[in-house]
């Protein structure tokens, strides 16, 4: 499915900018194919972008709530309408399965719908009358928003900080990653059109330009979902000023599986696969360890090999019939491949999945066949570490109280999900230190929009979906206006 490269570009003040300097982005599939080139930006125009923002903002803030609403629903039936296109640009540049584009698509399209259906009750004004007089409370834009996003899912982890950031009143500059810049430019194009010069921005580049968006004096928020050390360099770029913050981050997500789950549930057992395997690992969400109770262990083993077995069928991402697709890149399969070794080095079983459906693309593309490891030691790297790829340790554990110790010594707590009788898993779920603890499910199959998402310790910093997500991009102002203005504890 070789096509012309395509060109992406900035886009500064309502104003596509010509870029000398491109970097290309390669299809994993066929990585000697180039899909396209995303410029690379300099410092200076990050400067211009968020200049254009602010400037912008000075009148966008007080625009009228109705008036937003309208443009982004203008700019929800536009991505609608070119979903098809779009899909097939992200599953090229990303190497996701093509139904997993189109799942990303529609995730970032039904939050966008839920968030203009829900922003008016988040910024309505509050008044209240009350003894002493009558308050009012006020839910402000912030001001300039930086979003930085990453390569996995490239348009719903942009779309979730674009949506509610416009809608409330801020305006922002987007910079995607540049393992994933083209379809989520084609997104970002969409929406900037819609909505007045300067209030949504667009740049690509190198770590310049991200040191500019997240130290710059203008910017008032950062958004950025991607890696805990990265995080921790934004945040210390962003101390000089205080700028708010909502920070998606890593995890190591664990599925906990009780002994009263019936290892006879092939349906059950299919979402336990799924949530291991989709985007080929490369979720921040996705189980990345299982922890299953010692006295269903050899049998949860066998039914899950005949489950994964069934399900994973790996290829080219536009076949049908192809469930995973390749790594996203290079770097990312050397680290997978290095974590397996290692793992393989000190005594572990690791063991192949799945169906190869297209053996002539495996060689030369970034693949990597998906692995159960067994015989892990609870602390190896396989274990304690987010692999972001097709990869999964599945560990036995004795009690309660010992696998709710491992899953909480971990220095992350993105989500988490327990499978067994559901008032059980309950009442261990309670116990979980993690944003989110699904039940009898995992993953994307257990998220839902219309409540917040994000982590616990090293995972993150704030929420996004839900109300909450929008009320994380203003201000709380309140107006007092007191009955008795003479205060009879001050002195004349």
């Amino acid at each position: 499915m070789s096509k012309e490269p395509i060109i992406v570009h900035a886009i500064i003040d309502g104003k596509k900018v010509e870029t000398e300097n491109k970097l290309p982005r390669e299809n994993p599939t066929h990585p000697d194919e180039i899909v396209g080139y995303a410029p690379i930006n300099t410092k200076e125009e990050a400067i211009r972008a968020i200049d254009a923002a602010y400037n912008a903002f000075k009148s966008w803030a007080w625009s009228d709530v109705e008036d937003r609403i309208a443009r982004m629903k203008r700019a929800i039936q536009k991505i609608k309408d070119a979903t098809p296109e779009i899909a097939e640009l992200l599953s090229r540049e990303h190497g996701k399965a093509l139904y997993d584009a189109e799942g990303e698509i529609a995730v970032s399209l039904m939050w966008m719908e839920f968030a203009c259906d829900h922003v008016k009750n988040v910024v309505t004004p509050q008044e209240k009358k009350h003894e002493n007089g009558r308050t009012i409370i006020t839910f402000d834009p912030i001001g300039v928003v930086s979003a930085i996003t990453p390569w996995n899912y490239p348009i719903s982890l942009s779309t979730i900080k674009i949506a509610p950031a416009l809608l409330t009143g801020n305006t922002m500059v987007l910079k995607p990653s540049p393992f994933a810049p083209l379809a989520v430019s084609r997104v970002a194009e969409i929406i900037a059109d819609e909505f007045p010069p300067g209030v949504l921005n667009l740049v690509h580049g190198e770590a310049d330009v991200g040191i500019e968006l997240t130290s710059n004096e203008k910017v008032a928020k950062i958004a950025f979902t991607g890696g805990t050390k990265t995080a921790k360099s934004i945040m210390k770029a962003a101390s000089e000023t205080i700028k708010k913050m909502t920070l998606e981050l890593g995890g190591n997500d664990a599925a906990i599986v009780l002994e009263d789950f019936d290892v006879n549930d092939e349906r059950a057992l299919r979402r336990m696969v799924i949530s291991n395997f989709l985007t080929a690992g490369q979720i921040c969400m996705i189980a990345k360890r299982v922890y299953v109770h010692r006295s269903i262990y050899k049998e949860f083993v066998e039914k899950y090999i005949e489950a994964a077995n069934k399900w994973i069928r790996v290829g080219d991402p536009f076949n049908p019939d192809v469930t995973v697709g390749p790594v996203n890149n290079k770097n990312q399969v050397k680290y997978v491949q290095s974590l397996i070794e290692d793992a393989k080095s000190k005594g572990a079983e690791v063991i192949k999945l799945g169906k190869i459906i297209s053996p002539d693309l495996m060689e030369n593309g970034y693949f990597l066949q998906p692995t159960l490891v067994l015989g892990a030691d609870y602390h190896d790297p396989i274990v304690a570490e987010e692999q972001f790829g097709p990869t999964v340790p599945i560990l036995p554990f004795d009690d309660e109280e010992q696998v709710i110790a491992l899953h909480n010594e971990s220095i992350y707590g993105l989500t988490s999900s327990v499978w067994g009788e559901v008032e059980h898993a309950i009442k261990v779920a309670r116990r979980i230190e993690a944003g989110t603890t699904m039940i009898n499910t995992a993953a994307i199959q257990g998220l839902d929009v219309r409540f917040p998402f994000g982590g616990v310790k090293q995972s993150g910093v704030g929420r996004e979906y839900g109300e909450e997500g929008l009320k994380s991009y203003t201000e709380t102002h309140v107006i007092n206006i007191p009955k008795n203005l003479d205060l009879p504890y001050i002195p004349e």
